[in-house]
């Protein structure tokens, strides 16, 4: 067999648009090229997906002078992503004569055609929640990662509890609302989730990652911001009661029938909590301090593993997710925090560390990672799709 064609999405529509570049760029450095052939495909902070020579610079920069537009469409017969490019500049020149809407969309109609798997590796919203899964199920390419469903419930906060609730899976209190009865009434609500909750609290928008819009409030007017703040990002807002003596335990999770957990780690935050400056801005003797493996007792090790690997479960989880808990640091109460479908995957991240601490290099993890996508496609192909009444 050839090499394995591989396309890697990244940037997007997210307030996590920089961790997504920076986590591409670790990804496409690592997959070998004596095993995969692989196309890059940016998606600016609006929206728009592009292709060129440098993408990873012309987003950084946000100069797209060097790029072309590149308007998505799925096609499963012919299994991929088709791209209609605009072409323009010395492209379109270099043609006799302008060329027609129908010569452009013709002349670059496979730019992502034939590709073996996609490799999304999207943070946060339009990305991580189930957005481009559902357009990679449509187009019938196999893809690295949770499916829809997973990718959604994952991303959104107030689902996810429900779920994992009603597996009986701990979790801390919360109460939700949506942003026009947070604003219709904000004092009702102050004052329910006062009653509910007490203080601290943390406040977050429901649909969000990397700590984006998150809030730790000790007091009325504190909540009230908080609240606010969360309403920024999201129409569906939450508080969730703070987890005393907290210490933050994550446990990376690989496979899709059956899937394995990695050593726990532990995140010692620069901050009072693990905010996006703790996670992404403080460095040197600033930084977080990742511990690897966490310092547990056996037993809680064990615990906390079984239960990453049943929450997993209960979402359906496939390919890679990283389940993060809350440990009350004296009464050893354990209580599931989130699940993130497309962790941070930059060699220094906390998925790959937790591997290679349990023996499974960042390399070899990509390696894994492919093959789940084509298991998982290639299950997914069993089911039938057609069904005509009276036919045995």
């Amino acid at each position: 067999m050839g090499k394995l064609r591989v396309a890697v999405i990244f940037g997007g529509r997210s307030g996590e648009h920089e961790v997504s570049l920076v986590s591409a760029q670790s990804v496409m450095a690592a997959l070998s090229p004596d095993k995969y052939e692989v196309t890059p495909v940016g998606i600016t902070r609006d929206g728009a997906w592009i292709v060129g020579s440098d993408l990873m610079l012309s987003l950084e920069q946000e100069d797209f002078s060097d790029t072309r537009s590149a308007a998505m469409f799925a096609d499963p017969s012919k299994r991929g992503l088709w791209a209609s490019v605009e072409e323009t500049g010395l492209a379109a020149a270099s043609r006799q004569g302008a060329p027609s809407l129908a010569e452009r969309r013709m002349g670059k109609l496979a730019v992502l055609s034939q590709v073996d798997v996609v490799f999304p590796v999207l943070h946060g919203t339009f990305g991580e929640d189930g957005t481009v899964q559902g357009l990679l199920e449509l187009a019938g390419v196999p893809y690295v990662g949770a499916g829809v469903l997973c990718s959604a419930l994952a991303m959104d906060k107030i689902a996810f509890k429900d779920v994992v609730q009603s597996h009986g899976l701990p979790i801390p209190d919360y109460v939700w609302t949506t942003r026009r009865q947070w604003l219709a009434d904000p004092d009702a609500w102050l004052d329910r989730i006062e009653e509910k909750l007490g203080y601290p609290v943390f406040t977050k928008p429901s649909n969000l990652g990397s700590s984006v819009g998150i809030c730790k409030c000790d007091d009325r007017d504190e909540l009230r911001a908080g609240m606010n703040e969360a309403a920024r990002y999201d129409r569906r807002i939450l508080a969730e009661c703070a987890v005393a003596h907290a210490r933050e335990i994550e446990v990376s999770v690989l496979g899709n029938e059956d899937p394995v957990a990695s050593v726990p780690g532990e995140v010692v935050p620069s901050r009072e909590f693990y905010d996006y400056m703790a996670k992404y801005v403080d460095t040197g003797e600033d930084a977080s301090e990742l511990l690897i493996p966490a310092p547990l007792d056996a037993e809680t090790t064990k615990r906390v593993q079984a239960l990453a690997v049943q929450t997993y479960r209960a979402i359906d989880g496939a390919g890679m997710a990283r389940a993060d808990f809350l440990l009350n640091g004296e009464t050893g109460e354990l209580y599931l925090n989130e699940v993130n479908t497309i962790p941070g995957f930059t060699p220094i991240s906390m998925y790959p560390k937790l591997w290679r601490a349990s023996g499974v290099p960042y390399s070899r993890l990509l390696d894994s990672l492919v093959d789940l996508a084509l298991d998982r496609f290639q299950e997914n192909q069993r089911s039938e799709r057609i069904y005509r009444p009276g036919e045995p």
